[in-house]
């Protein structure tokens, strides 16, 4: 009996044995499986969390979002909406009786409110623009909420004859008198991004923010630009307004009653202002700010406005990194934000009386979080490296952190995906360098393996924790390589000097990082073969791909995904001015030297690595041509190249089956190259 127990027990442990080597390295089938989990907000009563899911087919090349709630307690989530066209967004009623959200199911994003416990969606705006953004006001009478209209017309009636003028007209040109006159991956068409108020019964809705200005601003905004104050009498929102905004990055805070009143300006600063909120005793307006014009990179500060006397502090002076995501504690005492800290994106707070900030979270990556009613607990949306996000919950101090959701936990759990490794090395300088690294699946320290350098973009970028879908750590390391992620001189979370130590200075200090971070992961980690390295960047990082392709470098093969190459020419066909004039001190009309001297194009000669260049159409931040451009030299040099052309894409790769080729055609690249 004993031996047949004994036997038993064996057989056990080897199925679990088995069992627990039989997870898969991840696939982009995978990676588009997943349910994007986003946007916990907590009801008035604090015992339901909503949130919204994303899903992707990859056979339709679609995607939807829906709405869903679960117990603050835990427990067992449930669907709240299931139209199969996208619901998202959802913002509570102040009774706590009903949730309104945003849904294309009837063409144009609308607004719709929905009952707790289901039942039929009921539909509140009508608006021939669309609608997006909810904003409720606290007495629960009315809605904010932004659109896109023709400034100089005064009704929706007025702005659907001219849309449908323009779709009928058989002439497509467009008469362009001033910047931007298109952003990031669309042609603005004389429109403009105006605040509304509706009652929130539903009904026509009237325009606050009227003007030929953009409110919230077409960029460096946050993702809260209106609010209404306590009483519900008032709005405050965030606008622009500089004659030629492609140079500005003068964003202020004003406010508006919601009734009918004047346009009142409340920050004078020359840089960004944004993301207004209100204390919860009407005290008070807190809002970011930036200190220098015309840098979009700079350190956002947690200023607080006396609604009272119009003084204004600053809540961290000593606070050496960049504020993010803000929130009043109900009780008024503190205010809690997210921000970026040396590849994690955490959840501090200040009080409002001024003092030390407290570090209330100290791992992975925080994107959105609110606070219950009672000040007691938080709620957030957190990922890492190897898990999507799910929303947590932890007391108001940081203690006690449980996972709510489990949207994911079933492919999780088939996948093998190693955690972050942090390593840090002296750089060409001295200066401490911090970097990241992913193990490929069934990593095995007596083997060797290549290893895959990536390139962040930004450049004031960083690396983090984080289950990035389009840059995936784990999808690199899934083939069998080694991943590593050098965040250089120009990085976020690691104190604003480190970051501004980039500008000017393109090719010059981070590359020296990177350069230097490849030395120390070849003498530090023996599993790395120094024979077998590819290296691979977007954006700022595709420049990067692009400069190294230049230079002397021991990479055996690179891909440049929407990368410059060429300064001058880029300047005249990006859309933010303000970025190339700070990075490189002026226009190239007037100061030339660092237009050419960051230039990737002045050392096209050298061109030799096999280079895979990657760029789509609609990306107006990085024009196309730049891409075109990269890769005509290297054809002309008669470097081993590639171009994978997305002729329905922007700065990003969205759709999954472009996304599915995407994937293929780097991992053949890199592949066919560093085992040659």
């Amino acid at each position: 009996m004993r031996r047949i127990t004994i036997t038993l027990l064996i057989l056990i442990f080897s199925s679990l044995f088995l069992f627990a080597g039989s997870k898969n390295p991840i696939t982009v089938e995978n990676l588009f499986s997943f349910g994007r989990v986003s946007d916990p907000q907590v009801s008035p009563d604090g015992k339901w969390i909503s949130y919204s899911v994303r899903y992707y087919d990859m056979e339709t090349n679609k995607n939807n979002s829906d709405i869903w709630l679960i117990p603050t307690k835990g427990g067992t989530a449930k669907q709240l909406t299931t139209n199969p066209k996208s619901d998202f967004g959802a913002q509570w009623n102040p009774n706590g009786r009903s949730i309104a959200f945003v849904s294309i199911r009837n063409g144009a994003p609308q607004i719709f409110s929905i009952a707790m416990n289901g039942g039929e969606a009921k539909q509140l705006s009508n608006i021939s623009t669309g609608a997006s953004g909810i904003a409720w006001s606290p007495d629960g009478e009315n809605i904010a909420f932004s659109s896109e209209v023709y400034p100089d017309l005064k009704t929706d009636k007025e702005n659907k004859a001219r849309d449908k003028e323009k779709e009928n007209s058989l002439v497509k040109a467009k008469v362009i008198e001033r910047l931007f006159f298109r952003h990031w991956n669309h042609w603005t068409d004389e429109k403009r991004s105006h605040v509304f108020v509706m009652k929130s019964t539903g009904g026509e809705a009237w325009d606050v923010t009227p003007g030929d200005y953009d409110s919230p601003p077409l960029d460096l905004g946050s993702g809260h630009d209106y609010c209404f104050s306590p009483d519900s009498k008032e709005i405050a929102f965030v606008r622009n307004m500089d004659a030629m905004v492609a140079i500005s990055t003068n964003n202020d805070v004003f406010t508006v009653p919601v009734e009918d009143g004047n346009i009142k300006k409340i920050t004078d600063n020359r840089a960004n202002d944004n993301q207004p909120v209100y204390s919860p005793d009407g005290r008070y307006l807190a809002y970011r700010a930036m200190e220098r014009p015309g840098f979009e990179a700079d350190q956002y500060d947690l200023m607080l406005l006396s609604r009272k006397t119009g003084a204004t502090i600053n809540l961290t002076p000593l606070f050496d990194r960049t504020v993010g995501n803000i929130n009043f504690a109900p009780n008024g005492l503190h205010i809690y934000f997210t921000a970026q800290n040396q590849g994690r994106n955490c959840i501090y707070r200040v009080p409002v009386s001024g003092g030390n900030v407290e570090q209330i979270t100290d791992a992975h990556y925080i994107r959105d979080f609110c606070i219950s009613y009672d000040n007691k607990y938080l709620y957030f949306s957190q990922e890492s490296i190897n898990q999507p996000t799910e929303i947590f919950r932890c007391k108001s101090n940081g203690k006690a952190i449980v996972q709510l959701t489990h949207t994911n936990k079933e492919l999780v759990d088939q996948l093998e995906m190693n955690a972050l490794e942090d390593f840090w090395f002296d750089s060409f300088d001295g200066k401490q360098v911090h970097g990241l690294l992913v193990k490929p699946p069934k990593f095995d320290a007596t083997k060797k393996y290549p290893l895959i350098y990536l390139i962040h973009g930004g450049p004031q970028g960083m690396w983090s924790d984080n289950f990035h879908y389009r840059w995936n750590a784990q999808m690199f390391a899934a083939p069998g390589y080694v991943v590593a992620m050098v965040n250089f001189r120009g990085s976020k979370g690691y104190g604003q000097d480190f970051c501004d130590a980039v500008s000017k200075n393109w090719g010059g200090g981070p590359y020296k990082d990177l350069m230097a971070g490849v030395d120390y992961l070849l003498k530090s980690y023996d599993f790395i073969d120094a024979e077998k390295l590819a290296a691979a960047g977007a954006s700022y990082g595709g420049f990067m791909i692009n400069w190294i392709c230049g230079q002397k470098n021991p990479f055996k093969a690179l891909v440049s995904h929407d990368g410059v190459y060429d300064q001058r020419s880029m300047y005249g066909a990006t859309e933010e001015l303000w970025f190339p004039e700070w990075e490189f001190n002026g226009t190239p009309y007037h100061n030339r030297e660092l237009f050419e001297k960051w230039s990737p194009s002045n050392y096209a000669k050298n061109f030799k690595t096999p280079t895979l260049v990657i760029h789509g159409e609609n990306d107006f931040r990085v024009p196309v041509s730049q891409g075109f451009q990269m890769f005509t030299a290297l054809q002309r040099n008669g470097a081993p190249s590639k171009l994978l052309y997305f002729p329905d894409e922007d700065h990003f790769v969205r759709k999954p089956q472009n996304a599915r080729l995407w994937w293929k055609t780097v991992h053949q690249w890199i592949a066919l190259w560093i085992n040659k």
